[in-house]
């Protein structure tokens, strides 16, 4: 079932620890097919090394496993509430990769100080609240993802220019149009953070890009009239 997603799925997981987003197996990596509102992830706890793309799990949007003997990543609600509310969305990555890390658990939006922020995401990177305890006791990774669009929704933020969040004490997750590009965005994510901690050090006190930076470099590559790269 899902032969083609379930490869695309299997080596945007073998991506992660590729370009450095994980350790051990924190992390995970989902895409969607639409048409049958089916969803295919990583299994719960296994090694990047042992998996295998018969080893995925298929999920239908309420969760219930369709296909797989495994149980699916315990991050399955998150990426289900994410699919469900941003219907743009084909592929969803969960890392705990340090630098955007770092900024989850200080509570902090990540700025954006220039242009290779400004590149590929359309602002700041927000960071969505603590879940309080009624919210972690309860459905945790369910509210995990209702926080993110709660913070989309608040800020009026198009998840399209801004295809990524960190959450307040955890990390990030990342979104694309397939799980290839969510991945992508989840390695940029991670390097802007570090960028944007390295600006911290050297002036406390930087200021954010202008707006007319950040309108020029986002609009180039993804406006209407984006002339960045080749037709």
């Amino acid at each position: 079932m899902l032969e083609e997603l379930r490869q695309a799925v299997w080596a945007a997981n073998l991506e992660l620890p590729r370009r450095g987003l994980v350790t051990y197996t924190w992390g995970n990596v989902s895409g969607i097919d639409r048409d049958r509102g089916l969803v295919v992830i990583k299994p719960s706890g296994v090694d990047y090394d042992a998996l295998k793309p018969e080893n995925l799990v298929v999920v239908d949007l309420d969760g219930n496993r369709v296909e797989g003997d495994l149980n699916p990543s315990s991050d399955t609600a998150t990426h289900l509430i994410l699919y469900k509310e941003f219907p743009t969305l084909g592929g969803v990555v969960h890392t705990h990769s340090p630098n955007a890390v770092a900024w989850a658990q200080a509570g902090e939006d990540i700025p954006c100080y220039g242009t290779t922020h400004a590149d590929y995401f359309y602002g700041s990177i927000p960071c969505a609240r603590c879940l309080s305890k009624t919210e972690i006791d309860g459905d945790y990774e369910g509210n995990t993802g209702r926080v993110i669009v709660e913070i989309f929704r608040k800020r009026n933020i198009n998840p399209v220019h801004v295809p990524g969040v960190i959450c307040a004490g955890h990390g990030p997750f990342t979104w694309g149009n397939n799980p290839a590009q969510a991945v992508y965005h989840s390695v940029v994510l991670e390097e802007v953070a570090r960028m944007a901690i390295l600006t911290r050090q050297v002036c406390p006190s930087a200021h954010v890009a202008p707006q007319a930076m950040l309108d020029k470099h986002f609009l180039r590559k993804h406006g209407p009239n984006a002339y960045y790269g080749q037709r």
